[in-house]
């Protein structure tokens, strides 16, 4: 049985796709800026699915919270999609080129790969490939080993873009893990060990 990671009020455990705050199920990306700014008032244990289902007890301050914050993820979604638009970008296409800038290693990914980072059909993948080619913002190249493989690269343009959106992007995403710590208060120093604390304060010193 694979291991999830569980934020409770007692413990946390590994996951891979992500962890659960107040019954919410949030994406591993947003763990650098969660877990160390994310205050819960009340945590709940979120069982593993393929046992015998989820056991969440949720507080009347848990559904204020939970609005609170999908407002201030949608108010982030909507500026990001605006600061797109602003340099000529669909959504998706700036997502497409987080996903080409991000991906690890010096080799640029696959399509296959970017299917799986936007969570796409790979013949959806193809189309948006193909449009952000057509706007000079990607190119494609195969693969050095594997001619089957069709890489995707940015280029100059794109690079441009996306490093320049990223700029104003981290900027917001620190304004919004601010705003979830105010949000939730207290949550992370009661839940750490106190061996985990001291060594979270050591690192950040």
């Amino acid at each position: 049985m694979s291991r999830r990671e569980l934020i409770t009020g007692v413990r946390r455990t590994m996951c891979p796709s992500g962890v659960v705050l107040s019954g919410q199920l949030l994406p591993r990306s947003l763990m650098p800026f969660v877990s160390g700014a994310a205050r819960l008032s009340s945590c709940h244990e979120l069982c593993d699915p393929g046992e015998e289902g989820r056991i969440i007890q949720p507080t009347e301050q848990d559904f204020e919270n939970l609005l609170s914050f999908r407002v201030a993820l949608r108010r982030f979604q909507r500026w990001s999609e605006d600061q797109a638009a602003a340099v000529g970008l669909t959504h998706t296409q700036h997502q497409l080129l987080v996903a080409i800038k991000g991906h690890p290693g010096q080799v640029p990914p696959s399509i296959r790969q970017i299917a799986e980072y936007l969570m796409l059909q790979s013949h959806s993948a193809v189309g948006l490939v193909d449009r952000a080619e057509a706007a000079g913002f990607v190119r494609r190249r195969p693969d050095a080993a594997d001619a089957r493989v069709v890489r995707v690269e940015l280029t100059e343009l794109g690079n441009r873009l996306v490093t320049e959106l990223t700029e104003a992007t981290l900027v917001e995403m620190y304004k919004l893990a601010d705003a979830l710590g105010n949000l939730l208060p207290g949550w992370w120093t009661r839940s750490q060990p106190a061996g985990e604390r001291q060594a979270e304060d050591s690192a950040t010193a």
